[in-house]
């Protein structure tokens, strides 16, 4: 490593070093204003409105987020469009969270008084207790960072990461006390993977109708060859007389009937199939059918009606993947 790899190294390892100090002096200094302020919002039964200009907005922008997404609706306003008629979007059992590491942002100040003029309890944050954001607060948490981690103490690094990691403490403590569980963060969530994991059922993947390969017992081999042609699936579920899954034939099924020599195409697939096969039903989470291919070590299963035993679809591990459950 030459000497400017090296200057790099050390100059990233400071900032690290100097973020992960400012987030372990905040855990340590947690007290009863974080409480107050987790029961504050708690006992709303409006929304969490985020305020604050230049960096602190754009961590407020991401805390309100945050919020939205576990459960706590939360909207980020801009301290100077509220001057001038977001003030609007304001109502009366709404809380507000106001960041601002020296508390004396002039816009966000300036807010203070008119937010709690209309009823709304303000939340400071910033590293100035003494500050006018803080003095006007109802309540104040405290970031308690020493310096910035740029060598000029100038550009907001440490301050921001801080303001980051108490939103998120605020959100999860939200999400602990409120019971917000993965379902519910799966009905917020459609698109999400955990979303997937917890919405996704074999039904919404499977392979039916046309596109479901089946044959009966008294089939040859031959004619279930063709159906797994045509569906392109690697396999054929085989039904009895009553229209219930009696067997399953793959393609892993056909080279070892080839290796043993009993693959003559006239054969009947009843001798040939997997009989009581392992299956899933339409109503199976897909991450559980997921799990059953990666532990079996298969390629696709047959979906079965629940109560009739009848094949009524396929699901293969390509769907899984292509919904990222593989």
């Amino acid at each position: 490593m030459n000497a400017k790899d090296a200057l790099i190294i050390k100059a990233a390892r400071g900032v690290i070093e100097a973020e992960s100090r400012a987030v372990r002096g905040l855990s340590r200094t947690l007290d009863a204003s974080f409480v107050k302020a987790v029961r504050l919002i708690e006992g709303r039964t409006g929304k969490v409105v985020l305020l604050g200009i230049g960096k602190s907005g754009l961590i407020a922008r991401k805390i309100a987020a945050t919020l939205s997404s576990t459960g706590t609706r939360s909207v980020y306003l801009h301290p100077v469009e509220s001057l001038h008629g977001d003030l609007g979007m304001i109502a009366a059992d709404d809380v507000a969270i106001a960041l601002s590491y020296s508390g004396e942002t002039e816009e966000t100040a300036k807010l203070v008084p008119i937010l709690k003029k209309q009823g709304l309890p303000v939340i400071a944050i910033t590293n100035n207790p003494a500050s006018r954001l803080a003095r006007g607060a109802d309540i104040v948490l405290r970031l308690r960072v020493d310096s910035e981690a740029c060598p000029h103490n100038i550009v907001p690094t440490s301050s921001t990461t801080a303001m980051l990691a108490l939103g998120d403490a605020l959100a999860v403590s939200l999400m602990s006390i409120n019971g917000f569980d993965k379902s519910r963060f799966a009905r917020l969530h459609p698109g999400g993977n955990l979303g997937k994991l917890l919405n996704l059922k074999v039904g919404d993947l499977m392979h039916r109708g046309a596109d479901n390969p089946v044959v009966k017992e008294g089939d040859t081999l031959a004619r279930a060859l063709a159906v797994m042609t045509a569906t392109k699936a690697g396999a054929v579920s085989v039904t009895g007389r009553a229209g219930k899954l009696t067997g399953y034939f793959t393609d892993g099924d056909l080279r070892r009937c080839l290796q043993k020599g009993r693959a003559g195409l006239s054969a009947p697939i009843s001798g040939l199939m997997t009989r009581g096969p392992l299956t899933v039903h339409p109503e199976t989470m897909a991450m559980e059918a997921a799990r059953l291919i990666s532990e079996k070590r298969i390629d696709n299963l047959p979906v079965t009606d629940a109560r009739t035993g009848r094949p009524v679809g396929l699901i293969d591990e390509r769907d899984l993947l292509r919904e990222g459950l593989l």
